[in-house]
Parts: C-alpha cells; sequence; structure tokens
C-alpha cells in the first residue's frame, strides 16, 4: 500500500470515527505511521484499533491499544500518540483504526 492511499484510508476512518461520535474536532497534525520492517517481510496488513483521550487543547493525552496485529501496534501506537487537533471545550474520547 503506498504512503498516500495509506494516509487517505487513515483520514477517512479517523473522519468516519468523529462523525459516529457526534463530534467535529479537526485534524492539525497527523503524521503517517510507519510501516514496519518485520510486517514488510512478512507481507503482513492490517488494521489496529486504538481509544484515544484528546485534551481540550488537542494533544493526545492517552492511548490504549484494543485490536489489531501485535507486529503493527507499535507503530500506530507511536504515530497516533504525536497527533493532535483543534482545541476543544472539553476533553475526547475516540476509537480509531489504523490501517497498514
Amino acid at each position: 500500500m503506498t504512503k498516500q492511499k495509506l494516509i487517505l484510508l487513515t483520514t477517512m476512518l479517523m473522519a468516519g470515527s468523529l462523525a459516529a461520535a457526534g463530534q467535529e474536532r479537526k485534524f492539525v497534525r497527523h503524521p503517517d505511521p510507519e510501516y514496519p520492517p518485520v510486517a514488510a517481510k512478512l507481507n503482513l496488513h492490517g488494521t489496529v484499533k486504538l481509544k484515544i483521550w484528546i485534551n481540550p487543547d488537542g494533544t493526545v493525552r492517552r492511548l490504549e491499544y484494543i485490536g489489531g496485529h501485535p507486529l503493527l501496534a507499535e507503530s500506530a501506537l507511536k504515530t497516533v500518540k504525536d497527533w493532535t487537533f483543534e482545541p476543544a471545550p472539553k476533553e475526547t474520547t475516540l476509537i480509531v483504526e489504523v490501517k497498514f
């Protein structure tokens, strides 16, 4: 999967999660996840599901791994930790899926 497709899928999934939760927080910054070399060797693809808590200032306060292949989870956690969102009046909790 190309990096551009991965970005698009991640963004679409995140937007879907926000809409489903009835919240309208937009991305300020969302770096691309790095495809782990060992996963590439094994031709491993899949989805990692995470629960994230976003501070009112838009930074990610906490992450919880919910599911997906463990070889992909570390990369997803590392990347989502650096995502930032527009500020909001209160903390937001979201379930997101990162596809590899």
